[in-house]
């Protein structure tokens, strides 16, 4: 049992903020990649450069994954638009500090708290929209929200290399896009009574569904990141330059924001579990292309399909968990999705490495795609025989 509280549709301003921060969520730990080779030079004569410049790009990441419950703790305790509004100033402040900075163990520091920044922005983010809406609004709008994941990714990240030409410091004020954002949300967002619990009814906050959406994000995570660490290796023996290899990885990140505008669509047609074993059927079958085919255009096809089905996968799995979780545990609930996300773009190249040694880096890619279809395959058959058995499927 509720308490029921009265809603205040949001503005346009306040859903244009919003869509905004997500934008700066992605492409923030790469935001700074183009920069990589000339301060690797910089640094040279330091002792571990070669390591430490590269960790400044998955410091950020491996932040985002071990803070963003704690700021789940806080979305849900002292509330949304707070946290939000900190987060958004501390990730201009910390990656626009990057510019300034010439030790490189403090350039580390402030990368690793811009992960701190970008665990709460999408945190807030995504707990917001859960507050705002509910049915069909809400798969809308958490579908708009991966669109404009994706998309600031495919905007920022060739701003950066454009950057890049002018110095290797110069991305670094790309994160000052966040004070903007911030202002904004200062100004328009507020934040929505929430359903508060009984006192009798508060439940479990974490239940093996919950922890299954986790694993499933994990996983997938693992699989798609295989797009921007393996893809350049792949594509080696083509003899292409970076440019054509930035475009192949980029286009997947454009098919993921082609299904993520496409996912309401498709939520009014399939239950959440099917959308789900559809997302990890494309991956799969995109992944088997990218590793089936000896040219460049079959590995661009793989990745695009693959891109697809990750842009079904996040926004189904937001709302999933939305669904799962109580008003008053949500930013939690939501939290450690962006935990599995994030922890899955670190340990993908951890975990796949010993696969690329066995089977070389395309023969990666079609195991990878070969166990993704296979258990999309398998689930589907188990859940098709409980529907026979009379079980309702979500």
């Amino acid at each position: 049992m509720t308490i029921q509280a009265d809603r205040v549709a949001p503005g346009r301003l306040a859903r244009g903020t919003i869509l905004a921060a997500a934008t700066l969520t992605i492409m923030a730990p790469a935001g700074i990649a183009p920069s990589l080779p000339e301060m690797g030079e910089v640094y040279a004569d330091q002792p571990g450069a070669d390591l430490l410049v590269r960790l400044t790009v998955t410091v950020t990441s491996l932040m985002i994954a071990l803070t963003a419950p704690i700021s789940g703790v806080l979305a849900d305790r002292v509330g949304r638009r707070p946290l939000l509004v900190s987060s958004l100033v501390l990730y201009a402040v910390s990656g626009s500090a990057g510019y300034f900075i010439a030790d490189l163990y403090l350039l580390l520091a402030t990368r690793a708290l811009l992960g701190v920044a970008v665990g709460g922005i999408m945190t807030t983010v995504s707990a917001t929209i859960t507050d705002w809406f509910d049915g069909p609004k809400r798969s809308s709008f958490l579908g708009l929200q991966q669109v404009f994941t994706s998309l600031g990714g495919v905007v920022f990240l060739p701003l950066a290399g454009l950057l890049a030409n002018f110095g290797w410091r110069v991305p670094f004020w790309i994160y000052a896009v966040g004070a903007v954002v911030a202002l904004f949300a200062v100004l328009v967002v507020r934040d929505q009574p929430r359903d508060l619990p009984a006192p009798s009814s508060r439940g479990r906050m974490m239940t093996g569904r919950v922890l299954a959406v986790y694993a499933v994000a994990l996983i997938a995570t693992l699989a798609f990141y295989m797009a921007p660490t393996q893809v350049p290796f792949l594509l080696t023996d083509f003899a292409v330059g970076p440019a054509v290899v930035g475009v192949v990885v980029a286009g997947s990140t454009l098919t993921s924001a082609l299904g993520a505008f496409g996912f309401p669509a498709l939520r009014k047609r399939l239950r959440s579990t099917a959308i789900t074993l559809v997302s990890l059927a494309l991956l799969g079958a995109g992944w088997l292309l990218a590793g089936a085919f000896d040219t460049v255009i079959g590995v661009a096809v793989g990745l695009l399909v693959g891109g697809v089905g990750v842009g079904f996968a996040v926004p189904n799995l937001n709302l999933l968990l939305s669904e799962l979780a109580a008003p008053h545990w949500r930013g939690r609930i939501l939290s450690g999705l962006v935990t599995a996300i994030f922890l899955g773009q670190f340990l993908s190249p951890l975990v796949v490495q010993p696969l690329v040694q066995a089977a070389g880096v395309g023969g990666a890619f079609t195991w990878a795609g070969l166990v993704m279809v296979a258990g999309a395959a398998l689930a589907a058959a188990g859940m098709w025989k409980r529907s026979t058995h009379g079980k309702e499927v979500r």
